[in-house]
């Protein structure tokens, strides 16, 4: 059941309609493999304290609940404690709230202890101002964390203060998983390798785009929030420039308080990045309102697109669009800013967006000249693991260089080259 305010449903401007809410809101019960029996819009003109909607469509909805006899119902909106359990009564059945529900998403996609302490986290301070029964996940075996019931269910109830000294210990264990990535990020700018960050929409393909760039094997389904963990690889740019490419969770519309805070310490993967890199869903209807959901959550964590970030969108799924738009989309890649249009299941154009995260993490780099004697076979292979080769020339006195290099891997060069061997240049 979608819930719109009923000044947004009569036409007041809005990025989104009631029936792509809806739409939206089914494809996150899916993900947890819940069966729709009926689906509902709600207008709503104020809220009623006692169970948000008006008692007559709560009546209606309860007389259908007492025949389908549901396990759960879902309200895609924000329900108070005193709401959710009002209606659970007048429905006699579980109600999940927006919240609630992307919480069991998260809670049975979550794959790595830290994913999984992140996910708890953000349950726990979720439920703290809820009497319902917060605890049964720690004794169930399957995913998700507690909200559609397991064994023990009738017998435990929520303790505060159990609650509080959990919230301590996860944060605890929050902030060794924290200054782990640090230490991980450090070993990295040693190396050092600049990091891609792929960011987007739920269901844009962030996925399937990492692992046809990198090879990889991460879970790529055509189900809201099938990524939950990141999970970085090496990738090699076209020149030769080395670098980390990290897949992040999906954004979503109204994506929970608690979620944003809780998976901070994942997306600090994204507040580090050299590039961030946007994946759009260009076949979605609603493209440009998922397009400003990201940067809104981007922008709640401090990244602001518009400033210094170097930053890449690109428009993902253009095989799913009509051929002459697709077309239009492709023309476009020649440019040297601006989307880049992709298909990371066909492949078109993936060259075009890797020479272009080549070109935003080499825009800075200093143009040197070096030369190297015939023999030196393993000088020669060090400078293009650390820098970018632009042009070789063999000449009687050695091989010589023009390459550009990252300016913090200057010093680098300097310790391995002599200073007549090491020049810099001019563009």
């Amino acid at each position: 059941m979608h819930v719109e305010p009923k000044a947004r449903a009569q036409g007041a401007r809005s990025d989104r309609d009631a029936e792509a809410r809806l739409a939206e809101a089914i494809g996150l019960t899916a993900a947890i493999g819940l069966k729709v029996l009926r689906s509902y819009i709600v207008p709503l003109v104020r809220p009623t304290p006692a169970t948000l909607i008006g008692s007559g469509k709560v009546h209606e909805i309860g007389i259908e609940a007492g025949e389908d006899k549901p396990e759960v119902v879902i309200v895609n909106a924000h329900l108070s404690p005193v709401q959710q359990r009002n209606l659970e009564k007048a429905w006699s059945t579980k109600v999940l709230d927006r919240t609630a529900l992307i919480l069991e998403i998260f809670g049975e996609r979550a794959r790595t202890h830290e994913g999984r302490l992140q996910v708890e986290l953000a349950h726990l301070n979720y439920q703290r101002s809820r009497l319902v029964r917060s605890w049964t996940h720690l004794e169930r075996q399957r995913g998700g964390f507690g909200f559609l019931g397991g064994p023990g269910e009738t017998q435990i109830e929520t303790d505060r203060r159990l609650i509080g000294e959990r919230i301590v210990r996860i944060k605890k264990e929050l902030e060794t998983v924290k200054r782990t990535r640090g230490l991980q990020r450090q070993a990295r700018k040693r190396v050092p390798f600049p990091v891609i960050a792929l960011v987007g929409y739920t269901n844009a393909g962030k996925s399937t785009l990492f692992n046809t760039l990198t090879h990889a094997e991460v879970l790529a389904k055509d189900l809201l929030f099938a990524t939950l963990d990141p999970t970085m690889r090496g990738l090699r740019l076209p020149k030769g420039t080395r670098a980390v490419l990290s897949d992040t969770v999906g954004f979503i519309a109204d994506l929970p308080t608690e979620l944003v805070a809780a998976f901070r310490a994942t997306l600090e993967e994204v507040l580090e990045a050299d590039v961030i890199v946007h994946v759009r869903d260009a076949s979605h209807d609603e493209t440009e309102a998922q397009k400003a959901d990201v940067l809104k959550v981007l922008s709640d964590l401090g990244v602001e697109v518009d400033g210094e970030r170097r930053f890449i969108e690109v428009l993902n799924k253009i095989d799913l669009v009509e051929p002459e738009v697709r077309d239009g989309m492709l023309s476009g890649n020649i440019r040297p800013s601006g989307p880049v249009a992709v298909s990371a299941l066909t492949g078109q154009g993936l060259d075009q967006l890797l020479e272009r995260m080549e070109a935003e993490l080499t825009a800075a780099n200093i143009r040197y000249r070096l030369v190297l004697p015939h023999e030196d076979g393993e000088g020669l292979a060090w400078v293009y693991r650390h820098g970018q080769v632009l042009d070789r020339t063999d000449l009687d006195e050695g091989v010589a260089l023009i390459l550009t290099i990252d300016p913090q891997a200057v010093d680098r060069f300097r310790s391995r080259f002599t200073a007549s061997q090491l020049v810099q240049t001019m563009g």
